[in-house]
């Protein structure tokens, strides 16, 4: 379940994306930096500590970018590579936003959520007399693994941008993010996937997949 505060960032995760994105060596999008907010999907970290929320965004010559993203109340060692900047949180003080591609916490969920049958988590927005709201996610993603899959350890990360991809090695599995969602969106039947749907996609669409290595 992810609890999502009544707040505002200063600058905005689109300020900060559009800021970022023009740098990837994947984006190869002249109108990166001008992005709009198509939606977004988030895990649970099992430990509470780190938000996990992927965006989904579209540049002004109508390519669109999956976006991983986690927020964190401290710098995380060695991460610094894949910090996309930090923010003002009216609640919760200053944010530490990292590219999810680099956060081991990203990584677990991810594969958690393919290996495990799982979907997006639950989303409830705290309101102003301190109650709950439940709030339907904008993106809906399915993994396609048979379940009966605990949460993966976290553990560290390597990784490595592959023209519209980007693939995290982590605990004998390959996760392979697709950060272009243009194009083709088959996967090789060897793997197991997490696909999404938002409103106007036709049908289900491949976000990543996840492969075992020796």
């Amino acid at each position: 379940m992810a609890v999502i505060h009544r707040a505002q960032l200063t600058p905005t995760k689109r300020d900060l994306i559009a800021e970022w994105l023009p740098a990837r060596p994947w984006s190869g999008s002249p109108a990166a930096g001008q992005v709009e907010a198509v939606g977004a999907y988030r895990f649970d970290d099992p430990s509470g500590v780190v938000g996990i929320e992927t965006l989904l965004v579209r540049t002004a010559d109508a390519r669109m970018f999956q976006v991983p993203l986690t927020y964190r109340d401290a710098p995380l060692v060695g991460a610094e590579d894949f910090l996309v900047g930090t923010s003002e949180h009216s609640v919760l003080g200053r944010r530490w936003i990292y590219d999810g591609c680099g956060d081991p916490v990203y990584a677990a969920a991810l594969a958690t959520a393919i290996l495990a049958g799982g979907r997006e988590a639950a989303e409830w927005v705290e309101q102003a007399d301190g109650r709950s709201e439940r709030r339907e996610p904008s993106v809906r993603v399915a993994g396609s693994g048979a379940g009966g899959v605990e949460a993966l350890p976290v553990v560290p990360v390597s990784v490595v941008d592959d023209g519209a991809t980007t693939t995290v090695g982590a605990s004998g599995l390959e996760l392979v993010v697709r950060r272009v969602l243009d194009g083709p969106t088959r996967a090789d039947d060897d793997v197991e996937t997490l696909t999404g749907t938002w409103p106007g996609s036709a049908e289900p669409t491949l976000l990543a997949y996840a492969r075992r290595v020796p």
